[in-house]
């Protein structure tokens, strides 16, 4: 018997660096009859390629992967296609991760352990153009409010546009400005200007204190 999808299909597109766990993400999702799966990508830079190959509804990404992980990508998709709806998978429900997901522009942030139950109905409310959270991560959320860190504070890192978090980020993964510059599709130059800007902006004069402000900022993930 031929499976019908309706003509309200919502197209996927997998991202993560474990082609069993996109399998396991591909069955739990396309047990539901409105969504297929039209694409799967092993890190970030494939999945820019991807979606512009494919234009899916929606976007889910894992947050940690090689080469480029799902922070930086959902970055760089939000500037070259700003409509994107991005859901990120993550295994860490750390505040600074969440908040560094949604200043990116994604529009679903949802903890791993939760998949069975959470990832089919997050990607229903993501390409509504709803914004979806794990529940798990709400009293991380309200704590973060009622510290003000989700509010304008004086902190330089909040200051800092996109495209410097990027770079900043990759920097403290150990890429050189001729390897940013080549990921980014940036002039060595430009990087270099960028690389300069961030330790004024930051008052650091030193690349081992880029990547210790990094690594507190929640942009250094595991691979």
């Amino acid at each position: 018997m031929v499976e019908h999808r309706s003509p309200q299909t919502i197209r996927i597109v997998l991202v993560d660096d474990h082609a069993l766990v996109r399998q396991g993400f591909r069955r739990i999702l396309e047990d539901d009859p409105d969504i297929e799966v039209i694409g799967e990508a092993g890190n970030g830079l494939e999945a820019i390629g991807l979606v512009r190959k494919v234009d899916p509804d929606v976007i889910v990404m894992d947050m940690s992967m090689p080469e480029m992980n799902g922070l930086h990508a959902s970055i760089e998709l939000m500037k070259q296609r700003p409509g994107s709806r991005i859901l990120i998978l993550s295994m860490y429900s750390d505040e600074q991760y969440v908040k560094n997901a949604l200043d990116a522009g994604v529009k679903g942030y949802i903890l791993k352990n939760a998949i069975e139950t959470d990832l089919t109905r997050a990607v229903r409310a993501v390409a509504a153009g709803e914004q979806y959270l794990s529940p798990e991560l709400s009293s991380v959320l309200i704590r973060a409010i009622q510290s003000g860190s989700f509010e304008g504070s004086n902190d330089p890192y909040d200051k800092l546009t996109q495209r410097e978090k990027q770079i900043l980020q990759l920097i403290a993964h150990g890429k050189s400005n001729k390897e940013i510059a080549v990921l980014l599709d940036l002039s060595v130059n430009t990087v270099a200007v960028h690389r300069a800007n961030l330790m004024s902006a930051l008052g650091v004069h030193k690349t081992a204190e880029l990547v210790l402000f990094a690594v507190k900022k929640g942009l250094v993930l595991p691979e």
